[in-house]
């Protein structure tokens, strides 16, 4: 199913690999099979959002196959229903420069937009016939996987985007030589009034760390030169707000692990004490959602060491114990529609777009 956006999103694409910094979608909305509009400017709903109205779930995660991402939503935050039948909403091929999509990351900010950001990345280009080469640049230099861009989107609805695919180094001359920039994640600084936006960027194929750098009120684009989050080594980093204190949880060796910050930004030691998750084989992508009305914690992580690979999913209240939940239909956390899930996200939905969102995609959400 392919979403019909017209061909001046190629032109957009051709234009990131000149001198521009940073390219954003067209006007145009045309309606789409998988559901969603590309659309220039959005319309901000007249209600005012209020978290306390937050009852439901909504999961985004992506699949190698596709190089696409998907969206999931639940009632009860243990049962999770595809909203477009298992098949991909956010069509990489359409959205990013290698015409592939990794790594998906929504959130909200207080506005009630949901942002959704991922690695504009295909691992399989030459394969699928996007380019000539194994990679983007030579492997030697740069290392796998490498790449310059990440895909911006907001929406208030979840059907209506905006689209930036923005190339961090045509914006920023000190990002010129990064090998990467991958596994991006939103998340609101109070004291700015801005979203944050970190993600992974990686140097002479071996030194990763996590950057972060204030979005635009539209987010399409970074407004600053990404500074270093913390000295620690590692990629997709995952950082959430409980109380006064903010929990990062990253990834080093495929293994999770766990930092404490009272900044949101700085200050996390760089000690790995222990390993997080329980699995006995390689794990990343950690992102911690709350269990809503309650003081539960759930640190969902992709387990792509298992064939084939799942979600997996550890439960806490203090951060200190956690309470392995199993993987995804092998526990209290539940598929209906779809299997084998990767490196997604959580985030929460009010009773009302519950309901819009099963109308709009004729879905049933337990």
């Amino acid at each position: 199913m392919k979403l019909k956006i017209i061909a001046a999103l190629c032109g957009v694409f051709a234009l990131c690999a000149s001198a521009q910094t940073f390219a954003q979608a067209p006007a145009q909305a045309t309606p789409a099979p998988t559901g969603i509009e590309i659309v220039k400017k959005l319309t901000k709903p007249k209600a005012k959002f209020n978290e306390k109205d937050l009852s439901g779930y909504l999961l985004v995660y992506f699949k190698d196959q596709t190089h696409s991402a998907y969206l999931a939503a639940s009632a009860d935050g243990y049962t999770f229903t595809d909203l477009n039948g298992g098949q991909p909403i956010f069509i990489g091929s359409q959205l990013a420069e290698q015409k592939g999509v990794r790594d998906p990351h929504i959130a909200r900010g207080p506005d009630g937009a949901f942002y959704l950001a991922m690695t504009d990345l295909h691992i399989a280009g030459k394969r699928a016939g996007f380019r000539d080469t194994e990679w983007e640049r030579p492997q030697e230099k740069y290392g796998w996987g490498n790449n310059r861009a990440l895909v911006l989107m907001k929406s208030y609805d979840l059907i209506h985007w905006t689209h930036s695919d923005f190339r961090t180094d045509l914006a920023f001359p000190e990002l010129g030589d990064i090998d990467c920039s991958w596994a991006p994640e939103t998340i609101y600084d109070a004291d700015k009034k801005k979203m944050m936006v970190y993600f992974t960027i990686r140097y002479n194929n071996k030194n990763a760390g996590i950057y972060w750098a204030y979005a635009n009120d539209d987010f399409t684009k970074l407004e600053g030169v990404p500074q270093r989050v913390t000295e620690i080594g590692g990629i997709d980093a995952d950082i959430t707000k409980v109380g006064n204190k903010y929990q990062m949880f990253y990834v080093g060796d495929a293994k999770i692990w766990h930092s404490v910050s009272d900044k949101i930004n700085s200050g996390f030691p760089a000690v790995r004490e222990k390993r997080i998750d329980p699995e006995k084989v390689s794990t990343e992508a950690p992102n911690l959602f709350k269990r809503l009305g309650t003081d539960k914690y759930v640190l969902m992580y992709d387990v792509y060491g298992l064939r084939p690979s799942n979600m997996g999913f550890s439960e806490t209240t203090d951060f200190v114990n956690f309470t392995d939940l199993g993987h995804f239909n092998e526990g209290v956390m539940k598929t209906t529609n779809f299997t084998s899930p990767k490196h997604g996200a959580v985030t929460y939905l009010t009773k009302a777009e519950l309901k819009a969102i099963a109308e709009h995609w004729k879905v049933e959400i337990k």
